[in-house]
Protein backbone atom coordinates (compact mmCIF):
# COMPACT_ATOMS: atom_id res chain seq x y z
CA UNK A 1 0.00 0.00 0.00
CA UNK A 2 2.80 2.43 0.87
CA UNK A 3 4.36 1.93 -2.55
CA UNK A 4 1.08 2.84 -4.27
CA UNK A 5 0.80 6.07 -2.26
CA UNK A 6 4.41 6.94 -3.12
CA UNK A 7 3.70 6.34 -6.80
CA UNK A 8 0.62 8.56 -6.69
CA UNK A 9 2.52 11.30 -4.85
CA UNK A 10 5.31 11.07 -7.43
CA UNK A 11 2.79 11.32 -10.27
CA UNK A 12 1.24 14.41 -8.67
CA UNK A 13 4.67 16.02 -8.23
CA UNK A 14 5.57 15.18 -11.82
CA UNK A 15 2.38 16.85 -13.10
CA UNK A 16 3.04 19.87 -10.90
CA UNK A 17 6.57 20.13 -12.28
CA UNK A 18 5.30 19.86 -15.86
CA UNK A 19 2.80 22.66 -15.18
CA UNK A 20 5.52 24.79 -13.62
CA UNK A 21 7.79 24.28 -16.64
CA UNK A 22 5.01 25.55 -18.90
CA UNK A 23 4.96 28.79 -16.87
CA UNK A 24 8.74 29.25 -16.74
CA UNK A 25 10.09 31.52 -19.47
CA UNK A 26 13.67 31.60 -20.73
CA UNK A 27 15.17 33.97 -23.24
CA UNK A 28 17.80 33.20 -25.85
CA UNK A 29 19.54 35.75 -27.98
CA UNK A 30 21.88 36.15 -30.90
CA UNK A 31 23.60 38.96 -32.74
CA UNK A 32 24.54 40.65 -29.50
CA UNK A 33 20.90 40.79 -28.40
CA UNK A 34 19.55 42.01 -31.73
CA UNK A 35 17.35 38.92 -31.95
CA UNK A 36 15.68 37.54 -28.82
CA UNK A 37 13.53 34.44 -28.55
CA UNK A 38 11.43 33.70 -25.47
CA UNK A 39 10.38 30.09 -24.80
CA UNK A 40 8.54 28.24 -22.09
CA UNK A 41 10.46 25.76 -19.98
CA UNK A 42 8.91 23.07 -22.17
CA UNK A 43 10.37 24.61 -25.33
CA UNK A 44 7.30 26.36 -26.75
CA UNK A 45 8.22 29.60 -28.56
CA UNK A 46 6.37 32.44 -26.83
CA UNK A 47 7.78 35.52 -28.55
CA UNK A 48 10.43 36.73 -30.95
CA UNK A 49 11.93 40.25 -30.91
CA UNK A 50 13.98 41.56 -33.83
CA UNK A 51 15.89 44.83 -33.81
CA UNK A 52 14.45 47.03 -36.60
CA UNK A 53 17.91 47.65 -38.06
CA UNK A 54 17.97 44.02 -39.21
CA UNK A 55 14.82 44.37 -41.31
CA UNK A 56 16.44 45.04 -44.66
CA UNK A 57 16.07 42.78 -47.71
CA UNK A 58 19.83 42.51 -48.14
CA UNK A 59 20.17 41.02 -44.62
CA UNK A 60 17.47 38.36 -45.08
CA UNK A 61 19.79 35.34 -44.78
CA UNK A 62 21.66 36.79 -41.82
CA UNK A 63 18.37 37.53 -40.05
CA UNK A 64 17.17 33.98 -40.66
CA UNK A 65 20.41 32.63 -39.18
CA UNK A 66 20.10 34.93 -36.17
CA UNK A 67 16.52 33.76 -35.55
CA UNK A 68 17.59 30.12 -35.67
CA UNK A 69 20.50 30.84 -33.31
CA UNK A 70 18.31 32.73 -30.83
CA UNK A 71 15.76 29.91 -30.81
CA UNK A 72 18.51 27.34 -30.29
CA UNK A 73 19.91 29.38 -27.40
CA UNK A 74 16.47 29.63 -25.77
CA UNK A 75 15.82 25.93 -26.33
CA UNK A 76 19.09 25.03 -24.62
CA UNK A 77 18.14 27.19 -21.64
CA UNK A 78 14.65 25.64 -21.55
CA UNK A 79 16.15 22.15 -21.54
CA UNK A 80 18.51 23.14 -18.73
CA UNK A 81 15.61 24.54 -16.68
CA UNK A 82 13.64 21.34 -17.25
CA UNK A 83 16.60 19.17 -16.27
CA UNK A 84 17.08 21.13 -13.06
CA UNK A 85 13.39 20.82 -12.13
CA UNK A 86 13.35 17.10 -12.86
CA UNK A 87 16.59 16.55 -10.94
CA UNK A 88 15.07 18.23 -7.91
CA UNK A 89 11.94 16.11 -8.27
CA UNK A 90 13.77 12.80 -8.59
CA UNK A 91 16.42 13.48 -5.93
CA UNK A 92 16.76 10.42 -3.74
CA UNK A 93 14.87 8.08 -6.07
CA UNK A 94 16.66 4.87 -7.01
CA UNK A 95 16.52 5.45 -10.78
CA UNK A 96 18.92 3.64 -13.09
CA UNK A 97 21.69 5.84 -14.59
CA UNK A 98 20.55 7.68 -17.71
CA UNK A 99 16.83 7.19 -17.02
CA UNK A 100 14.89 10.39 -17.52
CA UNK A 101 11.42 11.39 -16.41
CA UNK A 102 8.91 11.70 -17.91
CA UNK A 103 9.49 8.59 -19.97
Amino acid sequence: MGMMKKAQAMQAKLQETQDELQRVEVQGESGGGMVRATMSGKGDLKSLAIDPSLLTPSDKEMLEDLIVAACADAKGKAEQAAAEKMQALTAGLPLPPGMKLPF
